[in-house]
């Protein structure tokens, strides 16, 4: 098992939200599945919806350029449309309220909890006076992280909200994790990011973090590494007890 470094050493610990700190991931993926399975039968569209398709088109990714994008690999191109569109508009933007209404009527059915290891390294990170950030491709990130109780521990909220108002590229470009590390008042070269999607991880190396780390819920540690993740994770409590055991000396 390699050696993890002990992310208090950072001036900033800037993490994704959905599938890192919070389970929300899997609610987006369902959410995504019965949206594009309804779609694709209704459009007789092929081959199938599968979860690869999640993680290689719709993971990371701001709601209307995961729509695109999938729709693309399937060479289906529709107007772009508006955010205003309503759910039963054939655009981009009304196909993605589609999955939002979905996600919406879950997340507020049955709650949300963070990850057990996240929430330890959040209160190790606060312990040690460490800033820590969000930066999430999601318009629902400030109710998730409400509905989750730890919307207070971060100082800055990056969204997709965020991104859409200020016309910042999505992931895999570098400007969403770049323009967090400014509002924080951080430098890149000296902050950590922790994601779990493939698109996040890229946009992370290519805003030049100090550290970038993956967590692997699904996207796979070879896949995480090719895109340039420093180090996979399975869990982030993985980094509680990480700084001590490298610390320690050998016995004779």
């Amino acid at each position: 098992m390699e050696s993890l470094p002990d992310l208090a050493d950072y001036d900033a610990v800037l993490f994704d939200l959905d599938g890192v700190l919070t389970p929300t991931a899997e609610v987006h993926m369902h959410a995504w599945e019965s949206m594009f399975t309804e779609l694709f039968t209704a459009w007789e569209i092929s081959p199938p919806y599968t979860e690869r398709d999640y993680f290689d088109h719709l993971d990371g990714k701001k709601r209307y350029d995961g729509v695109a994008a999938l729709l693309r690999s399937r060479d289906v191109e529709v107007p772009w449309g508006d955010p205003s569109d309503p759910v039963s508009a054939d655009t981009v933007c009304g196909i993605g309220n589609r999955k939002n209404v979905v996600f919406e009527r879950v997340l507020r059915a049955d709650g949300i909890a963070p990850y057990p290891g996240s929430l330890a390294l959040l209160d190790a990170l606060a312990a040690a006076g460490t800033t820590v950030a969000v930066v999430s491709s999601s318009k629902n990130a400030e109710e998730v992280l409400r509905a989750a109780g730890i919307r207070d521990r971060f100082a800055v909220v990056m969204d997709g909200v965020i991104a859409e108002r200020d016309h910042l590229a999505s992931k895999p470009a570098p400007d969403v994790f770049v323009e967090a590390a400014r509002m924080l008042g951080v430098d890149p070269g000296r902050s950590a990011a922790v994601e779990d999607a493939l698109s996040g991880v890229a946009s992370a190396v290519a805003g030049k973090f100090s550290l970038v780390v993956g967590v692997d819920r699904g996207a796979g540690d070879e896949a995480l590494r090719h895109v340039g993740a420093h180090i996979v994770v399975k869990d982030l409590a993985e980094f509680i007890a990480a700084p001590t055991e490298a610390s320690e000396e050998p016995t004779a």
